[in-house]
C-alpha cells in the first residue's frame, strides 16, 4: 500500500538576527513534510541553509517531481525506507532527512512507543542542551546572554575580537561556555585563541579551521588542551574516518547526514573509534528538534536550541524548561501540529 506525501514551507523570524562567521539571517525557512501510511501520519523537517545547495526552491522541485516515487514505497521499517530514499534522492540529503524523520514518527506511532525507547533502555538521562549566542557587538552578546540565563552557552566566533568576546562573557557568567568558530580561523589564530580560552574554562571548540583543512588539523589536535569537534568537516558517515586523529569528536546534524537512520550508525561508529559525539541543530522548529531530542541520550554533547531562538513554533510536545528540555513521551516524535490545517 502506498503512502501519501504532503509538504509545505515554513518561514519563522529569529528573536535576534542570527549571525555566524559566514553571514547574518533574520528568519529560518524550512520545508515541513507529512507522510501518511495506513492512516498514521508522521512529520519531518528540512531547513534551508544558505551555504548548502538545497534551497527551498530546489527542495520543492524535487518533492514535486519525485512525489509519486516517494509515495509508492510499501513501508515496513524506517531503515528500509531510508535506503530506498537514499538511492532515489542521492543528491538531496535534506529531503531524505525530513522523510526519514517522518518515517520514524510513523514507526513509533505504529508500535505506540516514543522513539527513544527504540534506542535506549529505561528512562534516559537528558543531556544539557546549550543556548547559542550569535556574533554581535560585545555589549549585545552580553545582553543576549543576560536575557536568557542558561547553564551552557554556545558562542559563535570567527571575528577579529574572539578572545575579547570570551573574556567579556566570562566576566558575566559562570555557565559552561562552548565555542563555535564555523571554520573561521587560521592555524595561527586557532592556537592563539585556544591558549587564551584554556584559562577561560571553554569546554569545547567546534570547527576551528576550514572544513577541508585536514593538513593542519593533526598539529592543532596535538596542540589543543580543549576538545576539538568537527562540524562542517564531518557531514556524512564517510567523513568520520578523515576526522580520526584530527578531531576529538564530531557534531552530527540530522539534516546534513540525511536523517535519524544514518545518525544512529554515525554515533555508533564514532564511539567505536574513540570520538566524542555531539548532536547539533540547524535552527529547526520543534518537529526537527524533537527528532534530535530522542537521540540525545546517546551522545556526549547537545546543541538543540532551535525553538528557543525562533519567535514562534509550528508544533507542540517538545518542552523546554528554564534550564533544559524534556524528551516527549508520546508515541513517535511525540509532537502535535496543525500546520497542514492552516491555509
Amino acid at each position: 500500500m502506498s503512502m501519501i506525501l504532503n509538504f509545505k514551507t515554513s518561514n519563522i523570524d529569529f528573536i535576534h538576527p542570527f549571525t555566524i562567521s559566514s553571514g547574518t539571517k533574520k528568519s529560518q525557512e524550512s520545508i515541513i513534510v507529512s507522510l501518511e501510511n495506513r492512516g498514521i501520519t508522521g512529520y519531518g523537517e528540512a531547513p534551508a541553509i544558505r551555504y548548502y545547495p538545497e534551497s527551498i526552491e530546489t527542495m520543492l522541485n524535487v518533492l514535486e517531481t519525485k512525489k509519486a516515487f516517494i509515495e509508492k514505497f510499501a513501508f515496513t521499517t524506517p531503515d528500509r525506507y531510508w535506503h530506498y530514499l537514499h538511492h532515489l534522492l542521492p543528491n538531496n540529503p535534506f529531503i531524505v532527512c525530513a522523510l526519514d524523520i517522518a518515517a520514524w514518527d510513523i514507526f513509533g506511532k505504529m508500535y505506540n512507543k516514543p522513539l527513544f525507547t527504540f534506542f535506549t533502555n529505561g528512562i534516559p538521562a537528558e543531556p544539557q542542551t546549550d543556548f547559542t549566542i550569535g556574533i554581535d557587538s560585545i555589549e549585545k552578546m552580553v545582553a543576549k546572554m543576560q536575557e536568557k540565563p542558561w547553564p551552557v552557552y554556545k558562542i559563535k566566533l570567527g571575528t577579529e575580537n574572539d578572545i575579547a568576546i570570551i573574556e567579556a562573557l566570562r566576566k558575566h557568567t559562570d555557565s559552561t561556555l562552548r565555542v563555535d568558530a564555523n571554520a573561521g580561523w587560521s592555524l595561527k589564530e586557532a592556537k592563539e585563541n585556544i591558549t587564551a580560552f584554556k584559562d577561560l574554562n571553554v569546554e569545547l571548540i567546534e570547527q576551528p579551521l576550514a572544513k577541508d583543512n585536514f593538513e593542519d588539523m593533526p598539529e592543532l589536535y596535538d596542540f589543543s588542551p580543549i576538545p576539538l569537534i568537527a562540524d562542517e568537516s564531518c557531514v556524512f558517515e564517510s567523513d568520520i574516518d578523515k576526522c580520526i586523529g584530527k578531531f576529538h569528536g564530531i557534531n552530527i546534524k540530522l539534516t546534513k547526514c540525511s536523517g535519524i537512520t544514518p545518525a544512529l550508525r554515525m554515533i555508533r561508529y564514532a564511539k567505536e573509534n574513540g570520538l566524542k559525539t555531539m548532536l547539533g541543530g540547524m535552527n529547526e522548529t520543534s518537529i526537527g528538534s524533537a527528532a534530535v531530542a530522542h537521540l540525545s541520550p546517546l551522545v556526549d554533547y547537545l546543541d538543540m536550541d532551535g525553538p528557543l531562538l525562533l519567535k514562534s513554533d509550528i508544533a507542540s510536545g517538545l518542552e523546554y524548561t528554564t534550564s533544559n528540555f524534556k524528551i516527549p513521551y508520546a508515541p513517535g516524535l511525540g509532537i502535535k501540529t496543525s500546520f497542514f490545517d492552516i491555509a
